[in-house]
């Protein structure tokens, strides 16, 4: 019976901490040596096709970093290359990469907005449906959360008021 407790609590403060959904947020992660040699290959780039490669390389290290600065990095090239793409498979793949950098920074409401772009142009792109339900299963966890802070905010706030009445 302790264990089936201890199981609860854990799986509660998992919730809340963020480690309950850490299997959905597996994304791969980039080190800095990576996004190093990317920088170094971008600037030897000589012809602009290896050049837009070379950009491509370094905005998917760069989302995929463990640096927030890095992701943030990562959006803005992305964001650049996605205006002037008129390749409906880069497009796919610069929207994807850019849902992923707004989902890793936090802004959820632009991941979706991205990601939902990307599968109007690849809808059965199993990558992007993939980031969708993390999106949305964070987006629903975050409500939860603001439901629980709200609803404890106010039971303190009745309480205090009830103390007060029966002082």
């Amino acid at each position: 019976m302790d264990a089936a407790i201890g199981k609860v609590f854990d799986s509660v403060s998992d919730f809340f901490s963020g480690a309950a959904s850490a299997s959905a947020d597996e994304f791969p992660l980039c080190d800095s040596d990576i996004i190093s040699g990317c920088e170094k290959e971008l600037a030897e780039a000589q012809d602009e096709g290896r050049k837009k490669e070379c950009i491509m390389r370094l905005s998917w290290a760069l989302v995929h970093s463990k640096m927030p600065s890095d992701i943030q990095r990562g959006i803005a090239m992305l964001e650049a290359l996605v205006v002037n793409d008129t390749s409906a498979m880069k497009l796919r793949e610069k929207l994807y990469l850019l849902a992923l950098g707004y989902y890793r920074s936090g802004d959820f409401s632009r991941s979706r907005d991205c990601i939902e772009r990307c599968l109007e142009v690849e809808p059965e792109s199993g990558q992007a449906q993939a980031l969708k339900k993390a999106i949305e299963d964070r987006i629903v966890k975050d409500g939860v959360i603001g439901v629980g802070i709200a609803v404890t905010a106010v039971g303190v706030v009745a309480g205090i008021a009830a103390a007060i009445l029966r002082s």
